[in-house]
């Protein structure tokens, strides 16, 4: 794929409830999530389109789009993505991944062959369809499951042809999902020791 091919969807909905306060914008070496997702992806990719209700997110310089339905979860973030992009290949993230690397990005992004509609890594074992390659044709299906009150990503992965990428254990950290101030605590740490190992 060539970045002129790709669009870069960033989800920032979400209750945060469990993070205590806005996710997206909670800080790691400085600077916010959102931030880092953003950096690690624009190399890669011709637009970004950050996918939220929140208009403190116009800070950082892309298009943001509400989401089409409100409170109806990830599977409706994708789909307002999907809907609003103007590619084929989409690139989507969730706004609370501020380790991911554009060199792991580009591993999935190496991925080609057209007949799969999702192709998500697999990180310590879990998929991952918030680091993950969406078809433009997949909104159909989103909106398909959203009318039968889906809200889940995984309803739509099991639904369509999905291919999974499995990384190698040093690889993992750079998945890792920040939800709550203790695994933000964890990912400091993490960070920490290897820049001193290096």
């Amino acid at each position: 794929m060539r970045s002129n091919d790709i669009t870069g969807i960033i989800l920032v909905g979400g209750k945060s409830t469990r993070m205590g306060s806005e996710k997206g914008l909670v800080l790691l070496n400085r600077k916010p999530f959102v931030q880092h997702v953003l950096e690690a992806m624009k190399p890669l990719v011709s637009k970004i389109i950050i996918v939220g209700n929140d208009e403190v997110y116009d800070q950082f310089g892309v298009e943001r789009i509400d989401d089409v339905l409100l409170d109806a979860g990830p599977l409706a973030g994708l789909y307002s993505g999907l809907l609003h992009s103007k590619t084929e290949n989409n690139l989507v993230l969730s706004c609370d991944v501020p380790i991911i690397t554009t060199s792991l990005l580009q591993k999935l992004l190496s991925y080609r062959n057209g007949q799969k509609d999702i192709v998500q890594f697999v990180s310590n074992g879990k998929t991952m369809p918030l680091i993950a390659t969406y078809k433009k044709r997949c909104a159909s299906k989103c909106l398909e499951l959203l009318n039968e009150g889906e809200r889940r990503l995984l309803a739509l992965t099991n639904v369509l042809k999905t291919e999974d990428i499995v990384l190698p254990e040093e690889d993992h950290w750079a998945t890792f999902n920040i939800n709550t101030p203790t695994e933000l605590e964890l990912a400091k740490q993490h960070i920490k020791e290897k820049s001193t190992c290096n």
